[in-house]
């Protein structure tokens, strides 16, 4: 099971990396996921290059810094030294959608809104403003596994992430150790909320001010396996 089999309203940098081919083309952008593929397909020959280049990657520097929410998304420009003219700044070459530099009757506007502002067409999720790292730990099998995973997530979102390493995780409830009365106890996580919202922080910038090894700050969420009868 890949990311792209399962609904995911977030991405890590690492998940969009893995697209980056002219089949399989992800760029992102001011914490937008696009799937340009479709793109690439359409548009062969220079143009599509500046993008091909850039695949699985952040693009933001590509454009102007967004002053609202809802600003529209605009490629950054220059003055053309020669010209005095402002146009399209693209030091990595012009790319589809961009107008040439010349007025010509060979440029076909007609595409409507350029890719980049085409969330409709092309956009499939937020790319992460900050992703963790956990540690989940089967407490039937003893079995141990790392994960990456956006800090905007639910528990929910990330059990749907774990069903790639079990697919009967939803047959777990999930718990972390808190303290609770002067003693820790093993705690069920809220599904439906994010594991700040649970209580379990991030506390990854803490530690490494404190140069203390990154193994010590990967929380630990325990699963413990329900006789729930949906194992068939």
């Amino acid at each position: 099971m890949s990311t792209t089999d399962i609904d995911q309203r977030f991405y890590t940098p690492m998940e969009v990396s893995a697209h980056n081919s002219p089949n399989d083309c992800w760029v992102s952008f001011h914490f937008k996921v696009f799937d340009i593929t479709k793109l690439i397909k359409e548009h062969q020959g220079p143009l599509v290059e500046p993008i091909l280049k850039a695949a699985g990657t952040d693009i933001t520097h590509w454009f102007q810094p967004l002053l609202g929410k809802d600003d529209a998304v605009k490629v950054k420009t220059h003055l053309d030294p020669v010209t005095s003219l402002e146009e399209p700044y693209c030091p990595m070459g012009p790319f589809v959608h961009i107008p040439p530099r010349e007025p010509t009757v060979d440029w076909d506007n007609s595409f409507g809104l350029p890719w980049w502002q085409d969330d409709k067409r092309y956009y499939v999720g937020e790319l992460s403003r900050k992703t963790r790292t956990i540690r989940i730990k089967n407490v039937l099998t003893g079995q141990e596994d790392s994960m990456e995973v956006p800090s905007e997530e639910t528990v929910g979102e990330i059990e749907k992430r774990y069903l790639e390493l079990n697919w009967h995780a939803a047959s777990y409830t999930w718990k972390v150790l808190k303290p609770y009365g002067g003693e820790w106890v093993f705690t069920p996580l809220d599904m439906e909320m994010t594991l700040s919202e649970n209580g379990v922080p991030d506390e990854e910038y803490d530690f490494e001010v404190l140069s203390i090894n990154s193994d010590y700050y990967h929380p630990v969420v325990h699963l413990y396996y329900n006789d729930d009868l949906s194992v068939k």
